[in-house]
């Protein structure tokens, strides 16, 4: 039987990630650095603990981010011990048009998937696009400021659950390499989900939707960050919201 492992297995995808598998009847395990019901303990910063952590697993799921400098050895090393332990499938997340923005973090994620496909370890990534928690955020972090500023750009936001249920299903079946990009159910002007956010929250500011010089902007502007072939995601924005607001 197929055992798999889940980095960041108590993360708002690693959870429902390694909850799929559980449901599918697959033999899971977590990985945190403080290990508990479910997990063993690693650090995957300095690469501790990793070689036991390893011993036996087939389907490693990694979905640990702390979304600063640390993720670069962090996969190194996962994807090091992973290798000499002869994990036979990585599964891992990125983001849709990573390598088309000249964005610092996105050029990260470029660096991550190069340290993956360099590994040798079978793979396969899944980009997606912006979770709704990420765009939430966008106007929460400003709901005590006169007006909620936010650049003219679309956006595609999935749930975080529902990623997690992909990344299950590509784990149990063959690599890939790259799967196909998956985005939320609708593309959206950011005028409109901040319209959705201010009727759920009840929020009074209005919003300041302004365009941006650059590169940058201009990808976005392009909607390279988009998947609107996909429509993978079913949960709308709106319907998040209900649920976190009401």
């Amino acid at each position: 039987m197929t055992k798999f492992l889940v980095t960041g297995s108590t993360g708002q995808v690693g959870g429902p990630a390694a909850a799929a598998l559980r449901a599918g009847g697959a033999d899971v395990v977590g990985l945190t650095r403080s290990g508990g019901p479910e997990a063993v303990a690693a650090d995957l910063v300095t690469g501790e603990g990793l070689t036991k952590a390893l011993t036996g697993i087939d389907t490693v799921v990694h979905l640990a981010a702390g979304n600063d400098k640390r993720d670069l050895p962090m996969l190194r090393n996962l994807t090091a011990a992973a290798k000499a332990a002869g994990v036979g499938h990585l599964v891992m997340i990125s983001i849709v048009g990573c390598d088309l923005v000249p964005l610092a973090f996105y050029r990260q994620k470029v660096e991550l998937e190069g340290i993956a496909l360099a590994s040798g370890v079978p793979l396969t990534i899944q980009r997606a696009t912006q979770f709704h928690t990420l765009i939430d955020q966008v106007f929460s972090v400003q709901k005590f400021s006169p007006a909620i500023f936010a650049p003219a750009w679309r956006f595609q936001p999935i749930a975080p659950e529902e990623v997690g249920a992909r990344m299950a299903e590509l784990a149990m079946g063959a690599p890939q390499v790259r799967a196909e990009d998956i985005g939320g159910p609708h593309v959206e002007s950011v005028r409109e989900l901040h319209a959705e956010w201010k009727e759920a929250t009840g929020s009074r500011r209005p919003a300041v939707i302004f365009r941006m010089p650059g590169k940058m902007s201009a990808g976005f502007t392009a909607g390279v960050h988009l998947a609107p072939a996909s429509s993978f995601g079913k949960q709308t924005f709106a319907e998040y919201l209900a649920k976190k607001y009401r």
